[in-house]
């Protein structure tokens, strides 16, 4: 079969395009023929080796995390999933395997899905949906009434954490491009900020809780809305939290774990028409360095795909 591969750790253009051997499905594990497969922030991380203490890699090293797909076979021990259905999985970080034509994953990493939904829709779902969710219910416990502020909400978390937070009741605000303002306020968003415009610092006030997906700048300038026992939850990377603390608010980075349990409720608000995944490029599976390379430089709408 084809994958996605590095030999390294490296820069995006050391990625090559190998013919492997098929997965060796063990007794708990699924092969899955991939239809889909969603880039994250994270696998350039992981190229690059910034994330190597966390998660050390075994080279040569199969690409990607979130896929979706139809079962082809499943080891022995596995009674959740049978061949013919329909899944979405996120494999472990340094697992990878999901930059290919099949991938093997943990059945406890699976999640079966209804045989209604285009396959492609569902697979930006395990890591960007599932990071909001986690972002907005378990880290800063959202609850109906609040304002939430939600940057980048054009993008693949963004996108999904706009939806979650209208649908909690929340009071929701997200900064765009100018290009995205619609978009994001057909999720759900009651008010759209033009981050290249516009300066949200200037206009927002108090705020109950801010999820950020950009970091730096946009994070440090963000504590100065937030009221004194408000939340900030930042996805991008590890901050000082100091700061924030110093003025009275919660500040966490939040790093995505995966749950299956999480990833099924997820699944669910899709398969209800509740949730909304939105799709910006596709890229072949040969054309994986294009994907990461266009994803490294910001700005993404929606989730980036692969398909094999």
């Amino acid at each position: 079969m084809k994958a996605a591969r590095i030999h390294a750790y490296g820069a995006i253009g050391d990625i090559r395009i190998d013919d492997v051997p098929e997965p060796v499905v063990g007794l708990d594990d699924v092969l899955i023929r991939v239809e889909a497969a969603a880039a994250n922030p994270m696998d350039n991380k992981l190229i690059a080796g910034y994330l190597k203490d966390f998660f050390p890699l075994a080279f040569p090293h199969v690409l990607g995390t979130d896929l979706t797909g139809t079962v082809v076979a499943t080891g022995r021990m596995v009674a959740t999933v049978k061949p013919g259905d329909r899944v979405i999985a996120r494999t472990e970080p340094a697992a990878g395997g999901a930059f290919a034509e099949l991938a093997a994953v943990p059945a406890r990493l699976v999640v079966p899905v209804s045989p209604a939904l285009p396959l492609k829709s569902l697979a930006g779902l395990p890591t960007a949906a599932a990071s909001a969710w986690q972002a907005l219910f378990e880290a800063a416990t959202v609850q109906p009434g609040q304002s939430v502020l939600v940057h980048a909400g054009a993008g693949g978390v963004g996108s999904f954490a706009v939806q979650f937070a209208r649908r909690a009741g929340a009071h929701v605000t997200a900064t765009a491009s100018a290009a995205n303002l619609d978009l994001v306020g057909s999720l759900g968003a009651e008010a759209v900020i033009d981050y290249r415009s516009q300066d949200f610092a200037a206009l927002l006030t108090s705020v109950d809780v801010v999820i950020d997906t950009v970091g730096g700048e946009t994070l440090q300038r963000s504590l100065g809305i937030i009221r004194r026992g408000g939340k900030l939850v930042g996805l991008s990377a590890p901050f000082d939290t100091e700061g924030a603390k110093a003025r009275g608010i919660d500040a966490q980075f939040l790093f995505h774990q995966s749950d299956a349990g999480r990833l099924a409720a997820v699944a669910a608000l899709v398969t209800d028409g509740h949730l909304q995944s939105v799709i910006g490029r596709e890229f072949a599976l040969a054309d994986t360095a294009e994907a990461l390379r266009a994803l490294s430089k910001g700005g993404s709408r929606g989730k980036t795909l692969l398909m094999p």
